[in-house]
């Protein structure tokens, strides 16, 4: 008898466990943002910045996170003791209304409200990068998107070739679509 109550014990913990626990840790989509941060910190390997972007050539590679940071601490912990082309990786939060100076590499999330602001404040030799198809429609170059449960990403290359920025073509072969 032990058997099947200890059985369906398990069974009814398992239930509880699903309906309760599962919820909360799908709404965290702490995977989703793991990747999309190691995406971020692999698209700084692919890019050609203008000459003049950085003031010294040891000069840091910053990533600012425009507003809400749905990327906790994965980020930080990806681009610690990492360089491109000489130039360490440092991560720096904004306020939405922030100025973005010195930023290499702008990410823009899904709550942004006034997209084309932020990216009208990038200037030229920043790689702007967010979610969903207002952020390309409103002219930024990489925007992440889900497609069969994977984060994938979009190009906008005339953007990035407008603000000076190189794309590697092992980068634009990877990308999901690339706008011309």
């Amino acid at each position: 008898m032990d058997g099947p109550v200890t059985f369906t014990r398990i069974l009814v913990v398992a239930w509880a466990y699903t309906v309760l626990m599962l919820p909360r840790a799908h709404a965290q989509s702490a995977p989703e943002y793991e990747v999309k941060a190691a995406f971020l910190l692999n698209f700084t390997k692919f890019v050609e910045w203008p000459t003049g972007s950085f003031p010294a050539a040891d000069s840091p590679l910053t990533i600012c996170i425009v507003g809400k940071d749905p990327f906790l601490k994965f980020l930080d912990d990806m681009v610690a003791d990492e360089s491109v082309n000489g130039h360490r990786l440092t991560v720096r939060r904004l306020s939405a209304d922030a100025a973005t100076q010195g930023c290499r590499v702008l990410f823009a999330g899904v709550g942004e409200l006034d997209v084309a602001r932020i990216l009208g404040s990038a200037g030229r030799g920043v790689l702007t990068v967010g979610e969903g198809d207002r952020f390309m429609r409103a002219g930024g170059m990489i925007t992440f998107v889900i497609q069969n449960q994977r984060v994938r990403f979009d190009v906008n290359l005339s953007a990035a070739q407008a603000a000076g920025l190189r794309l590697s073509a092992r980068l634009l072969t990877v990308a999901r679509s690339v706008v011309k």
